[in-house]
């Protein structure tokens, strides 16, 4: 065969089975169920999984049940096949469709109607029945008007119309006629109320209508295929939340102190769509945070200008997140997911979540199949649980309350941070308060309160106060106040003891502020705060030791002193 010949054949040969491809083509409705839910502490990736057979040619799938918020640029489709399938162009769109099921609420809505046409033809036959009674009695009413007629004019001698007889038959058959009349009204009212109630139902049965996303997919399979198309995306209204439930066992004089912390989490969204039966995983990224920091402009400092003064610049806002950043960020988080451990039936009895910890972000995959309500009512499940050794330490501010209490220290593992929540902490088993966990990095420590110890006993009392003035020329006053704070341990074992006090802090160089304490205090200006002052001992069983407080604040004569906050 000729070389042009072959050329031919073979692009007739090609154009032939690309029609063959093309002639094949149509859109294939699916329908995708909800598997799995990673949540964040604000928004949450959802996956949802189609399966669907697919001829072979070039086809579009149509996913039209991802809910109204679904974010489009979050969208991604995955796929696996029983054979080679290519997955091309992802498109989505907003669409109303109905609420529930069309078939059904057609099915209703052609009983109600057919009702109502019953009711209709039924309230005519009354309406019928009523007009020719209303006739009869028209008629009998005509009947009374005759003796007031003037007698017609006659020959003969014809005996004249018994009258009495007359109007007797009337009243006798007018009261049944007026009684049938009144009937068939209250009937006709009965019939349209009954009507009435069915139109209602009629109109509660119009099928409500909702905006859904919908995903066309193009695919391409040389074969037909069994395909699982997985689609993810994310969603804003759905967050997670930890609660710690802390047990605090203070031990005795042979068994050292232990706390038992349970971390759970609440977890709600309102998506507009169920998440029955998923995979559930707790994530500590937060997508919707921003992914770039702050960018700071230029401040100038110039001489004023004879020109009006311009207005003053806006403050700095925050950077938006580059498009770039969010797409690693969201690819890095579908490459963990992917990495995590399957969740296994046997281990969901052990109600402890498996973690995977980056570098920076952690994800709990929950185990067994959770179900979270589209109500934003909170779903509450449980992460993990773990003891820790402790150390106990006592606390007192003896001048505001001669209370001393009890404060337990924690030290968070280094596998991944604890999110910042509400705490229920309970001594002894016993219930006595509820507190907060701030944000707390893999390996920091945390003191956490447990109440009032009433085996430490606390008391301060004023010891002096005095207020003198001295010099000739320029004169200064001076005022000096001293207290004295004891603390004593009546626990069988030793333990350590915080206490807490201050002295004013001078906002005029002119006012001067001397510290008259002894012993002196190991820390001051604690947590930033001036004049903030820290004594850190320990105390043996029944020992009882005191510190000394005092300050002498000298200013000059010529000026009072205000004391603030």
């Amino acid at each position: 065969m000729c070389r042009p010949c072959a050329s031919l054949v073979l692009t007739l040969i090609t154009a032939t089975s690309l029609f063959a491809l093309t002639a094949h083509a149509a859109d294939i409705p699916a329908t995708s169920g909800v598997d799995s839910v990673t949540v964040f502490p604000q928004g949450a990736e959802v996956r949802r999984v189609a399966k669907v057979k697919i001829p072979a040619g070039t086809h579009t799938i149509v996913i039209p049940d991802l809910p109204r918020e679904a974010q489009a640029a979050s969208i991604r489709v995955e796929g696996k096949a029983t054979g080679r399938l290519e997955i091309g162009s992802v498109d989505s769109r907003m669409l109303t469709v109905p609420r529930g099921d069309p078939a059904a609420s057609e099915t209703a809505r052609r009983r109600i109607e057919t009702e109502i046409e019953r009711l209709r033809d039924e309230r005519a036959l009354i309406v019928a029945e009523q007009q020719a009674v209303e006739a009869q009695r028209t008629f009998l009413t005509n009947l009374l008007q005759l003796p007031t007629r003037p007698a017609p004019t006659t020959s003969g001698n014809a005996a004249g119309e018994d009258w009495g007889k007359v109007l007797g038959l009337v009243s006798k058959e007018l009261t049944p006629v007026n009684k049938a009349i009144l009937e068939a009204g209250v009937r006709v009212r009965e019939v349209d109320r009954r009507i009435r109630d069915a139109e209602g139902r009629l109109k509660a049965e119009a099928p409500a209508m909702e905006s859904r996303t919908e995903v066309k997919v193009a695919v391409a399979a040389a074969q037909a295929v069994d395909a699982e198309i997985t689609v993810r995306y994310q969603v804003g209204s759905a967050s997670w939340a930890p609660v710690y439930d802390v047990r605090l066992a203070t031990g005795t004089k042979a068994a050292t102190p232990k706390l038992t912390v349970t971390r759970r989490a609440t977890v709600q969204q309102r998506t507009g769509e169920a998440w029955d039966n998923v995979a559930l995983a707790l994530s500590t990224t937060r997508p919707a945070a921003g992914t770039a920091a702050p960018t700071l402009l230029p401040i100038t400092v110039d001489y004023p200008s004879d020109r009006p003064p311009s207005p003053v610049a806006a403050p700095a806002t925050r950077a938006a997140p580059a498009a770039g950043a969010v797409a690693d960020e969201q690819l890095g988080l579908r490459r963990l997911q992917a990495a995590a451990p399957k969740v296994t039936e046997e281990a969901a009895v052990q109600q402890q979540a498996q973690v995977e910890a980056g570098a920076f972000q952690a994800v709990y995959s929950i185990l067994g199949r959770q179900s979270i309500a589209s109500t934003a009512e909170p779903r509450r499940v449980q992460i993990d649980e773990a003891d820790f050794e402790t150390t106990l330490t006592v606390r007192a501010v003896p001048r505001i309350d001669e209370r001393a209490f009890l404060y337990a220290k924690v030290i968070v593992p280094r596998v991944a941070p604890w999110l910042p929540g509400q705490v229920s902490l309970f001594r002894d088993g016993t219930f006595v308060g509820n507190g907060r966990i701030p944000q707390l990095a893999p390996g920091q420590d945390h003191e956490l309160g447990f109440g009032a110890d009433d085996r430490v006993r606390v008391k301060a009392s004023s010891v002096d106060e005095k207020r003198a003035e001295t010099g000739i020329i320029s004169s200064t006053k001076n005022e000096m106040k001293s207290f004295r704070l004891t603390i004593k341990n009546l626990h069988e074992r030793p333990i350590a003891f915080v206490i807490h006090d201050q002295i004013p802090v001078a906002n005029n160089q002119e006012i001067k502020v001397e510290l008259l304490a002894k012993p002196l205090p190991t820390k001051r200006d604690i947590e930033d705060k001036r004049g903030v002052l820290a004594w850190e001992d320990r105390l043996n069983p029944d020992e009882e030791k005191a510190i000394e407080l005092g300050w002498r604040v000298s200013w000059p004569a010529a000026k009072s002193l205000v004391y603030g906050r």
